[in-house]
């Protein structure tokens, strides 16, 4: 009893130290949107102590203890706090304090995170050590954040100990990674920024624009943004541990956040989030296929205020997200009905009921047809002049540039790469040609990227500073396809735009066996496959593919003895037989 009163009068002189004067907000009456943050900025921005970076280990001592939780005096770290149970691990104040290399996985070390990332302000004061927005958190999972812009995660490509994720971004207007961090802090997170850009307005426009703020003083922040954290503002209320936190902040800089005292401020000056749906796309349709494509369009839904793109679900799967009423979805199987439905959603991300539903089938045939496209318009990034490992998906093709930049363009956003390469995923239906736009940017000469098919080299393409357009045919590659395109000539940075592909599959049309011809026995038992029907002496070849295209068996003249083939010893599988006009599957089972 004794200790659970100690802590309750913890609690209480923390939430008591250091609460505003009733006149510390005076001139905010009857203000809202740029002039009521522009009054915050000034007020905040009065009296204040810029203690420094490294004393942010001293500030810790009374911002960011636990006597809400666990109430045992530890770090209270929002990456690893579980507001619901026990915590996974939990750090003694000063005695774990990082020092040295980043441990290998959490509960290692705490150390010092900037909500908003000091790359975004070139870690300048005093915005380098301002204690509101800085929290001590655990070293790995700061350093898995790194500058991801906060986000609703579609897939987790990392799940924390206390439910924290880094993903691709379920947030409408952002298709990058994003850090969502646990439920009981989205609200905390989204009052801490709010503090920055209102704290720091004067020297946003300086900052430049990123994945976060928006380069100018209002409204400050990117609107997908923006709109994310009003919705975590208003749906996770004002905690005690923020409270506290607010005060002894206070009693350490000399200033305060006004988003923790009054969270109805941030409706006040950036408005009050949508919470109205859109309504949903009408008139789905499939207006043409390929062999692994499908291309469709839609009517348009309406929204109160906007609708910001559509979401695409094939199988009742989502797919890939457009801003247009029409998409072709690649990477599709040959001879396959697939069942497509389309989602509106608006900036602030409410979403429509789902159109009709409308089924369609891809077909089999011969070389050519668009089969797939890549326009760089879903690079994560857009605006880094930095030159990393790239990765992003579209039309469920994965690309994967390495030593690239995404700030360059040709026809919009382009992929830019140095000493590195442009690579794909695993792609279905062939490929017949490639077209390709290149464009040299910066000083260098005038040279090829290399063309991989497959890990072989099929071709050259050519860049230099004139934007130029290349079309390489006769590939003729069935099957499964990797396309890769290599820099080879070292300092060169070539932008990369509009990569288009027809597809190629066994050169035959879609014709089936008829009823006067027919293939027995089917599974195939006895390597021997026999054909019935008329005028099976005019066939000159026969050719057996695997389901990927490969071609495993060629026969000249299959008939001219008989109405059988052979076909060796083929493992047990599904084939196909081409033979002629006529096209068909068969299995393999051997005893």
């Amino acid at each position: 009893m004794k200790k659970i009163l100690t802590l309750l009068f913890i609690n209480i002189a923390l939430l008591a130290l250091a609460q505003p004067s009733a006149t510390y907000y005076n001139g905010t009456a009857g203000l809202t949107g740029a002039a009521l943050k522009t009054k915050l900025f000034q007020i905040i921005s009065t009296g204040t102590t810029d203690n420094g970076y490294s004393a942010l280990w001293t500030g810790y001592a009374t911002t960011d203890r636990d006597y809400f939780y666990e109430n045992d005096g530890t770090i209270l770290d929002i990456y690893s706090e579980n507001a619901a149970g026990t915590d996974p691990y939990s750090y003694t104040y000063a005695t774990n304090q990082c020092s040295g290399s980043t441990p290998t996985a959490e509960g290692g070390c705490y150390n010092r995170e900037h909500i908003v990332p000091q790359s975004m302000f070139n870690s300048a004061s005093p915005m380098v050590s301002d204690i509101h927005f800085i929290r001590p958190t655990d070293s790995k999972v700061n350093g898995w954040r790194g500058d991801f812009p906060f986000g609703v995660v579609a897939t987790a490509s990392i799940t924390t100990l206390n439910g924290s994720k880094i993903g691709s971004s379920g947030t409408t207007g952002y298709s990058g990674s994003v850090f969502e961090p646990a439920n009981a802090f989205k609200g905390d997170v989204a009052r801490m920024v709010f503090y920055f850009v209102t704290r720091y307005e004067s020297q946003l426009a300086g900052f430049g624009s990123s994945t976060m703020l928006s380069g100018s003083a209002f409204p400050g922040l990117t609107n997908w943004e923006l709109q994310q954290l009003l919705a975590w503002n208003n749906n996770d209320p004002v905690s005690p541990a923020e409270i506290a936190r607010n005060n002894a902040s206070y009693t350490f800089q000399g200033n305060r956040n006004p988003f923790i005292d009054n969270p109805q401020w941030a409706n006040d000056i950036w408005g009050t989030p949508d919470t109205t749906a859109p309504t949903a796309p009408t008139a789905l349709t499939s207006t043409g296929t390929t062999s692994n494509t499908v291309s469709l369009s839609w009517t348009a839904a309406t929204d109160n205020v906007g609708v910001a793109a559509y979401d695409i679900y094939v199988n009742g799967v989502y797919s890939t997200t457009v801003t247009g009423t029409t998409c072709t979805i690649s990477g599709l199987s040959a001879s396959t009905t697939y069942s497509f439905y389309v989602i509106a959603k608006d900036m602030a991300g409410n979403a429509s009921p789902q159109s009709n539903t409308v089924s369609a089938t891809t077909t089999t045939g011969p070389s050519g047809g668009s089969c797939g496209t890549e326009n760089f318009e879903t690079i994560p990034t857009a605006t880094s002049s930095s030159y990393s490992t790239r990765t992003w998906t579209n039309n469920n093709i994965t690309w994967t540039a390495t030593d690239a930049r995404t700030d360059q363009t040709i026809n919009n956003k382009a992929i830019t790469v140095r000493n590195g390469n442009l690579t794909s995923s695993s792609i279905t239906g062939g490929i017949s040609s490639i077209t390709v736009t290149t464009q040299l940017k910066f000083a260098g000469s005038s040279s090829n990227l290399n063309l991989e098919i497959n890990g072989v080299n099929v071709g050259a393409i050519p860049y230099s500073a004139t934007t130029t357009t290349t079309t390489i045919s006769n590939l003729n590659v069935t099957g499964n396809v990797v396309i890769k395109l290599i820099q080879p000539t070292t300092d060169n940075r070539v932008a990369i735009d509009d990569i288009s592909w027809t597809c190629y599959t066994l050169g035959t049309s879609e014709t089936k066996f008829s009823n006067t011809v027919s293939i027995y026995p089917n599974p195939v038992t006895n390597g021997e496959i026999f054909v019935k029907g008329k005028d099976l002496n005019n066939i000159k070849s026969a050719t057996i593919y695997t389901l990927e295209g490969r071609k495993v068996l060629t026969i000249q003249n299959p008939f001219k003895n008989g109405n059988k083939i052979s076909t060796g010893k083929l493992p047990n599988g599904m084939y196909i037989l081409n033979a002629g006009n006529i096209s068909e599957k068969f299995i393999i089972k051997n005893n």
